[in-house]
């Protein structure tokens, strides 16, 4: 939604959002993307931790051949996962000093994104796994499948939804009576 400011020559200009300039822009979204990237690491490097734990454990002997593999099969997962969502410090230290920062900022975006989706699976398999060994039932597999189903519309089906509701606009206009020249 637009609304009208007064400009400096006192005319209307349409609003649309922030007055920043692509620089600023770009820190914002770095500064967001970092905010994310802290809640997503902490549970990817406690899970991957655990993970990596789980084979020194005297129960790991008795798992069969399938329950091997679903247990590789995780901690791959998780320490990709755990690479992907580490990757914008290296981006950044290679970016530093190249005024590059938007093109950081998309690449960064697009790692983290990535590895969302491998701590999503990650915890899948893990829960899998676990489930197999604490019941031996089937039905282990399908209680997974409805945790992945509620990853899936918690990250992805839901916030697309919302966008989608809203034609990929914000529903009111942002609440500033005057951001002033320097905006």
């Amino acid at each position: 939604m637009t609304r009208p400011d007064t400009g400096r020559d006192g005319g209307s200009v349409p609003r649309t959002g922030r007055r920043e300039t692509p620089e600023e822009r770009a820190d914002r979204r770095w500064g967001d993307l970092l905010q994310e990237v802290r809640v997503a690491q902490t549970g990817s490097q406690i899970l991957f931790g655990f993970l990596l734990s789980v084979v020194f454990m005297p129960r790991f002997a008795q798992l069969g051949g399938f329950d091997r593999g679903l247990y590789v099969s995780t901690v791959v997962l998780g320490a990709l996962a755990t690479g992907a969502l580490t990757s914008p410090v290296a981006y950044h230290r290679i970016f530093a000093g190249h005024r590059l920062k938007p093109q950081l900022v998309d690449a960064a975006a697009r790692l983290v994104a990535t590895g969302l989706v491998l701590l999503a699976l990650t915890i899948g398999s893990a829960l899998l796994l676990l489930l197999r060994v604490a019941t031996g039932s089937a039905v282990s597999g399908w209680i997974s499948g409805a945790v992945m189903f509620w990853f899936a519309s918690c990250w992805l089906l839901l916030p697309v939804w919302r966008l989608h509701r809203n034609n990929g606009k914000c529903a009111q206009p942002p609440d500033d009576p005057d951001p002033g020249p320097g905006s």
